[in-house]
């Protein structure tokens, strides 16, 4: 089924208009009875032009719905509770703030970009202390730590992270694997490292 680019024609769409005195090529599709929810996507009704115009032409996306819904649904910040991996209460595990601690998503963008940048300058000011390498700044900061790490605390960051990130602490969910693989990485790194004592 081609689609053609600006106005929504599905032409060969092989349909015929849903309404029932119409026998034209049903070419746009329009919400049909059932709309999309947590059992998959709705249903759909082919319409031809005319059809579809006068179906849009009374169509009210806020039907059913109070004054409080519809002002809620109308505001900028509309959609901003709503659960996403941003908002989930593991979200801030890897020292990143959970944008459900912010009312604001404005404040929520500012401390996400100010913790960018402060691991950013860390990771400089390793990188010109002198001690560390480039790549050994970069391990030190994916597991959390400073320029005054031994090797005592070393060890005891690493099984603190592999606690944390691996799948048989999380009830087999692996969407900690990439972290976890980066830990791993990263006090195989430091750990023959001449820098830390």
């Amino acid at each position: 089924m081609r689609r053609t680019r600006f106005h929504g024609r599905y032409e060969e769409s092989g349909k015929v208009c849903a309404h029932p005195t119409c026998e034209e090529a049903g070419e746009f599709r329009a919400p049909g009875g059932r709309g999309h929810g947590f059992d998959g996507p709705g249903e759909w009704r082919w319409l031809c032009l005319d059809h579809v115009r006068e179906f849009n032409a009374g169509y009210d996306w806020f039907e059913g719905m109070s004054a409080e819904e519809v002002f809620a649904a109308q505001s900028p910040g509309a959609g901003w509770r709503t659960e996403s991996p941003s908002f989930r209460p593991n979200a801030g595990v890897d020292g990143m703030p959970r944008w459900a601690d912010f009312d604001d998503p404005l404040d929520a963008i500012s401390a996400r970009a100010a913790g960018i940048k402060s691991r950013a300058k860390r990771e400089a000011e390793m990188a010109m202390d002198g001690r560390f390498s480039r790549e050994e700044a970069e391990a030190l900061e994916a597991m959390g730590l400073g320029l005054d790490t031994d090797r005592r605390r070393l060890r005891r960051r690493y099984s603190e992270l592999v606690r944390r990130y691996h799948p048989d602490r999380n009830g087999g969910d692996r969407q900690y694997e990439a972290r976890l693989n980066r830990v791993v990485e990263a006090y195989q790194m430091l750990r023959k490292s001449r820098a830390i004592a």
